[in-house]
């Protein structure tokens, strides 16, 4: 069963590429979490998706929320593909995609990781859901549209 908006995010600890492990519920009662679950790093869209998550990395912070990005890539790449970019947040290893099912952020046309951003409130509690393979933008347009509705809420 995919999250949905409205449900308590499920939890989770995966390592991270700096080689620390992160966990959901490090930021519960602090700050919002955009969850983006992406299919592979350094590949076209996955690159323009998380570079513009980049660029505007500075108005996600100032709406309170942190950015991160999760796929089935190893830390090495990950660390790879965050030094290549010069990208600010955290990218998440979820070997064997157990979150990714968890979330029900499974394949796109059953052949490839799905494109799935999740923005959770500083509650645990889902937002929105944006789920859209080939909108890079839109991922981010949509989740910092959703925080910004939050603050002013």
């Amino acid at each position: 069963m995919p999250v949905k908006v409205g449900d308590t995010a499920p939890d989770f600890t995966l390592p991270a590429q700096n080689g620390s492990s992160v966990s959901l519920s490090d930021f519960r009662g602090k700050k919002a979490v955009v969850l983006y679950f992406y299919p592979k790093d350094d590949t076209p869209g996955c690159t323009a998706e998380s570079c513009a998550f980049r660029d505007r990395y500075e108005v996600f912070q100032t709406a309170g929320a942190e950015i991160i990005g999760v796929s089935g890539d190893s830390n090495e790449s990950h660390q790879r593909f965050a030094t290549k970019y010069n990208l600010p947040f955290t990218l998440l290893s979820d070997k064997g995609d157990q979150v990714r099912k968890l979330y029900g952020a499974t394949a796109a046309f059953g052949l490839f990781p799905g494109r799935v951003t999740y923005v959770i409130d500083q509650q645990g509690v889902v937002q929105y859901v944006f789920d859209s393979m080939f909108n890079f933008q839109g991922h981010v347009e949509e989740a910092l549209k959703t925080l910004q509705q939050l603050t002013v809420n």
